[in-house]
């Protein structure tokens, strides 16, 4: 398959990143402070850098889990079609549990893994997004915790990625056709 050429924007930093994982630390420790151990379950792949920062700063008895779920393969349009790829390895039943997503973007993907992980009767249940395209929802869906609400861009780096590429930008860019 050949790619359309293009160039990429930065449109939010490193550092800004930084500083918002710092702030939202701080907000799921003060939710889950009580708990015995924190389940973060990333949603792959494209949270997977997000995940290791955001646990770095929790001050709290954390277990990481995966999740893989599907719904966009190498397009850049969302199918409507959730598949589960990869599964929890331990049962939630119970525990308190963190769902960390890169994007919300229509919804789709977020509104069904919330409802299969509430299907596993989990104590207590949140979401945590990096980004979030509120203009592009088809769902009535929102994460409990936001780390930056963004325009309707496509956008690549720190582990979301267009087409396999572009996952290892520390920074979050929105994509330009050159073409």
């Amino acid at each position: 398959m050949t790619q359309r050429p293009y160039v990429i924007d930065e449109l939010i930093s490193a550092k800004a990143i930084a500083a918002r994982i710092e702030e939202l630390s701080r907000d799921i420790q003060e939710e889950f402070n009580d708990t015995s151990k924190l389940v973060v379950v990333g949603l792959l792949r494209g949270s997977f850098v997000f995940i290791a920062d955001l646990v770095r700063e929790l001050d709290l008895p954390v277990e990481v889990d995966f999740l893989e779920a599907s719904s966009y393969g190498d397009a850049m349009e969302s199918s409507r079609e959730v598949r589960i790829l990869k599964d929890l390895r331990s049962p939630i039943e119970g525990r308190d549990v963190l769902l960390v997503e890169d994007i919300v973007d229509t919804g789709f993907t977020l509104s069904h893994v919330i409802n299969l992980l509430k299907s596993r009767s989990p104590a207590k249940l949140k979401c945590i997004a990096l980004l979030d395209k509120p203009i592009r929802r088809e769902v009535d869906i929102k994460a409990d915790y936001t780390g930056f609400e963004i325009p309707d861009e496509f956008v690549v780096g720190y582990g979301i990625d267009f087409a396999q590429r572009n996952r290892n930008l520390g920074y979050i860019g929105k994509v330009r056709f050159t073409d």
